[in-house]
């Protein structure tokens, strides 16, 4: 249920531009959106882990609110972007 270093370090890459830029607010939605997927899979094999439901619904949560202060910061386009490349509907 946790995420490798790997799969850190490329989603760090991949939405922060460098290795270094692991503080940016799109790598944090990206991790987030990450750990909300495999926690998903993880419920639809453990429907009774309620422990796990309660961590998720706090991950849903945090990703919403950073999601709110990305769109207060950039354009409309750049935040559409961001959605779509992370496969989320607004």
């Amino acid at each position: 249920m946790v995420l490798s270093k790997s799969q850190i370090q490329a989603t760090v890459v991949e939405f922060g531009q460098s290795e270094q830029n692991s503080g940016n607010i799109t790598v944090q939605i990206a991790l987030l959106t990450a750990r909300i997927k495999e926690l998903t899979q993880h419920l639809i094999k453990n429907p009774k882990d309620f422990a796990c439901r309660r961590g998720l619904v706090k991950l849903v949560g945090d990703r919403r609110r950073k999601l709110r202060y990305f769109k207060r910061q950039t354009t409309p386009e750049v935040y559409a972007a961001l959605l779509s490349r992370l496969e989320l509907r607004k």
